[in-house]
């Protein structure tokens, strides 16, 4: 019942929001906002430090039913969605001041991480799926928020690229089901009947769910919805929602296929190089990107696939690396969009040559940038160092021939780019010289919180890293 409640909590407590238009006090709907999101909070906590429990399943057809259970994958992504979601809303409350129509933002973004944990929850390829869709048709109208021609553009081309994926992972459920026992999520696979046409249908689930997480060549929605989202909506969408697609490939590999009926065969080669490409095209056009907030989301296309390079190694220290990527790059990617956020909410600076001197302005904001921009790149002690050193190392000791070797080195290409692209802007911010003179604005109290405990985690993360290691252990 818990995990039912978990996940409707949020739909429910955000259906309710647009009857608070009618409060004449701002503070008040914002307080019922908080409150929704604490209370989620505590029962994902409940969850999270809770034996493992499953609920019942609800059988719709032969073969397909829906179900909930918290296995320690499940909690491993609960956490995340329940942390982003909470720091995101309490940014979110000062951020949307000067947004119209805010309450059916919250509305979106509290049906969001409703799906989002229906999705992280359930127990089957088909509950997931349904929950999956979910997630794209409650966080498309984040996209469409300001209903510009821009933002009308940007969500139809997420609806239309996320609809195209979900219809490539379908045909592939479609095979599973009459070539596999089961449909349940089985940590280290179920009883898969090997043949070209399985192959083939799980490579189409790879490049379907990948869509979500911006695999090429399915990432074109991406660096288009980021940049005209409002900034909390493109900080949930980068760093947390994107992950439904690593969610959906992670059960997908480990949970029905299995390892064994993947390796070596050309789904793992081709999944595999399309992943290493898109790190490093991600990377290159983040670099040649001027846009603010479009360079962070050319940087999502690229560090997300840092995590599926991680899991199409099909090795125990790919995933770990994977694992450690996931949390990490929606530690500092959340953390970064609100660093751009805060720009766009104080001084209206959407590009990155209208940054110079803003360092001096809002000291909080680019330090914290700064810190998250290293562990992105991979500086020790951060904790995004370690999930790229056992990425690379995991790929070094694969069986794979060329791409063993060809995988570390595109690695590191991409870390000095992302190197150029993110510390670039804080040496203008810190030391260039602004065109024009500007006052200077104190950063607010509650935007400046969440992004200061982001970057403490970062760091702390690496710093820390065997108890990290220790905390991600059981997901293994």
């Amino acid at each position: 019942m818990l995990l039912i409640i978990l996940t409707l909590f949020p739909v429910i407590g955000g259906l309710i929001l647009p009857m608070l238009n009618k409060i004449q006090n701002r503070n008040t709907r914002l307080g019922a906002v908080i409150l929704i999101q604490v209370i989620e909070t505590v029962l994902g906590f409940m969850v999270i430090l809770g034996d493992k429990i499953s609920t019942g399943t609800f059988t719709l057809v032969d073969q397909i039913s829906v179900g909930f259970t918290a296995d320690t994958l499940a909690k491993f992504f609960v956490a995340l969605v329940i942390v982003g979601w909470t720091l995101v809303t309490l940014y979110a409350c000062v951020y949307m001041k000067h947004e119209e129509n805010e309450m059916r933002f919250f509305l979106f973004m509290f049906l969001s991480e409703g799906a989002m944990l229906g999705a992280a929850l359930s127990q089957n390829l088909v509950s997931m799926y349904v929950f999956y869709e979910m997630v794209t048709l409650f966080s498309m109208p984040l996209v469409l928020h300001s209903l510009s021609k821009e933002s009308v553009a940007a969500a139809k081309k997420y609806l239309y690229y996320s609809v195209a994926g979900a219809f490539l992972a379908l045909f592939g459920i479609f095979v599973l089901a009459t070539n596999s026992s089961t449909l349940s999520f089985v940590a280290g696979g179920v009883d898969v009947t090997a043949s070209p046409l399985v192959l083939a249908s799980v490579f189409t689930m790879l490049l379907g769910f990948g869509a979500k997480a911006g695999l090429f060549p399915m990432h074109g929605w991406l660096p288009t919805a980021h940049p005209v989202a409002p900034a909390p909506a493109s900080a949930l969408l980068s760093g947390l929602i994107a992950k439904a697609g690593v969610l959906a490939i992670i059960r997908t590999i480990f949970y029905i296929v299995g390892t064994d009926v993947l390796t070596g065969t050309w789904v793992q080669t081709v999944a595999l190089s399309f992943a290493l490409l898109t790190v490093l095209m991600g990377s290159m056009m983040a670099y040649l990107e001027k846009g603010f907030k479009k360079r962070l989301a050319f940087s999502t296309v690229s560090q997300i696939s840092y995590v599926l390079t991680g899991l199409f190694l099909f090795t125990d220290d790919g995933f770990q690396g994977a694992l450690w990527q996931i949390v990490f790059h929606a530690v500092v990617k959340v953390g970064l969009f609100l660093c751009a956020g805060a720009v766009i909410f104080m001084y209206g600076k959407t590009d990155v040559k209208d940054l110079k001197g803003l360092g001096k302005k809002m000291p909080i904001t680019f330090t914290c940038f700064t810190v998250l921009s290293l562990s992105l790149i991979g500086i020790p002690p951060t904790g995004g160092f370690y999930s790229k050193w056992y990425i690379a190392t995991s790929a070094l000791d694969a069986d794979l021939g060329a791409l063993s070797y060809i995988a570390p080195i595109i690695l590191l290409v991409s870390a000095i780019l992302t190197a150029a692209y993110l510390l670039s802007i804080s040496i203008d911010a810190f030391f260039g010289k602004e065109e024009t003179e500007i006052e200077k604005v104190r950063e607010p109290l509650f935007m400046v919180i969440p992004i200061i405990i982001l970057t403490v985690i970062a760091v702390a993360g690496g710093i820390f890293s065997l108890t990290t290691s220790d905390i991600l252990a059981p997901v293994l």
